[in-house]
């Protein structure tokens, strides 16, 4: 299509889409996509540091995937599972086993995150015969009703809609919120214990419930990483009323955490697991998954997809299982996740306007705030992304307030990648923090 048309069609996006569908950050009119970069329409080279929103984990269309998928449209296009069956949903599942927590080794394939999430609390429900869920408050699992019930990163979210009442939330951890001079695995384990005390004191017998639901890293609601004996601690609970754990792995799973799922980056593994974003770099696929004992009671008819595992999307997920094992992608992800890390700690120290940095592996938060009064600072995350963005640089946001930069480049991606990126990166929060008078409130705080 001649640019000229293109951008004649991207004047009528109004008209032609629902706001809630075209109105996001940033926007960008592209062209194409590469590697770790989108081609825009006017002709620029853009570094991408979202990855699709955790989606394309091996980069932009990787020859490999593209081969695979070419190849795989000239066998079948649709398969209904169970109406035809066909050998590439199968080997997915045979090579999905061995990379999951321990015992998760049956899959009913969906096509996104939150079908993944219907599919778990449904079958959580099917099999503990209990009616009630448990969820995390900030977690995000999506947008449909049921998955919505579970969601609490942002009310506007179910404004309107109002969730159905069947679900408890507890407060999900926050190292922040740790006392000085306490360990925070020890203290918010044992807050999470007085928590989830008085909830069953108080709002429903743990009897009632048949699942805790949360994401092993607050994804949506602002990129924080737990400590590892507050998730072992939930684990802990639930094995000890026979309520069901389920981890959300739609945004950590697939290497984003340095391993190929945060299960195994924190040592724990949940009952039923919901995957998808990096399954098949780019094509809709989701899965959830749990132990055969636990699906072999999900019968015919309990649950069903037209589009679930579709062959294509398989074969795509294939290849990127292959390319993650021949290019080391995880071990890239540590290391080079380790390096972001290091030169975002530098960054911070030189600018006033970052409250705090949070990583795990190439899952990164960079808090925004405003550096007179520390509170969270939305606006400035905004008028900072657009300036990267004219600079040549894709960042994404997230948090409650939208006060969060999030980091979240391809696991392939290079330390001269992300040296460039934060370079951008730096010179965009040097312009913002000019633009609000906040470097002399920061030279007078340290005395430079």
């Amino acid at each position: 299509m001649r640019e000229s048309n293109w951008i004649h069609l991207f004047q009528q996006m109004p008209d032609l889409l629902a706001p809630t569908m075209a109105k996001d950050h940033p926007n960008l009119p592209v062209v194409k996509e590469e590697g770790c970069y989108y081609y825009g329409v006017d002709g620029k080279k853009y570094l991408d540091f979202t990855s699709g929103i955790a989606v394309t984990n091996i980069g932009h269309r990787h020859p490999k995937v593209v081969q695979a998928i070419k190849d795989a449209a000239d066998r079948l296009l649709h398969g209904p599972s169970g109406v035809i069956m066909y050998e590439s949903i199968l080997r997915l599942a045979k090579e999905l086993t061995p990379i999951m927590p321990e015992g998760l080794n049956c899959f009913f394939f969906a096509n996104s995150g939150t079908e993944a999430i219907e599919g778990a609390m449904k079958l959580a429900k099917h099999v503990t015969r209990r009616p009630y869920v448990i969820s995390f408050t900030g977690c995000f699992h999506g947008r449909s009703l049921g998955s919505l019930s579970v969601s609490t990163s942002k009310s506007k979210y179910r404004q309107y809609l109002q969730p159905n009442g069947l679900t408890y939330q507890l407060p999900y951890a926050n190292p922040k919120t740790c006392p000085d001079g306490e360990d925070p695995d020890v203290y918010l384990a044992r807050q999470l214990e007085k928590e989830a005390a008085a909830l069953f004191a108080h709002q429903v017998t743990p009897e009632e419930v048949a699942c805790m639901i949360l994401e092993p890293v607050l994804g949506e609601g602002g990129y924080i990483v737990p400590p590892k004996g507050w998730l072992h601690k939930v684990r802990e609970i639930c094995d000890r009323h026979g309520i069901l754990l389920i981890f959300d792995e739609v945004q950590t799973g697939f290497g984003r955490t340095g391993e190929w799922f945060a299960a195994q980056t924190f040592d724990v593994v949940p009952d039923i697991m919901a995957i998808a974003k990096g399954i098949a770099s780019g094509l809709p696929l989701s899965a959830t998954v749990a132990s055969k004992e636990l699906m072999q009671q999900w019968p015919l008819g309990s649950h069903g997809t037209t589009f679930g595992g579709n062959p294509i999307a398989c074969e795509a997920a294939l290849a990127t299982l292959e390319v993650f094992k021949e290019e080391n992608v995880l071990e890239n992800c540590r290391i080079v996740g380790q390096y972001a890390r290091e030169r975002l700690d530098e960054l911070k120290e030189k600018h006033a306007v970052i409250g705090e940095v949070r990583s795990i592996g190439l899952m990164i938060g960079i808090e925004i705030v405003d550096p007179m009064t520390g509170e969270p600072n939305g606006e400035g995350v905004m008028n900072i992304l657009n300036r990267c963005l004219q600079k040549g640089v894709l960042f994404y946001l997230c948090g409650n307030q939208g006060e969060v930069i999030r980091m979240i480049p391809p696991l392939t991606v290079t330390k001269e990648q992300i040296d460039d990126g934060l370079r951008l990166l730096a010179e965009a929060l040097t312009e913002y923090e000019n633009e609000m008078g906040f470097r002399s409130f920061e030279a007078k705080m340290t005395g430079r």
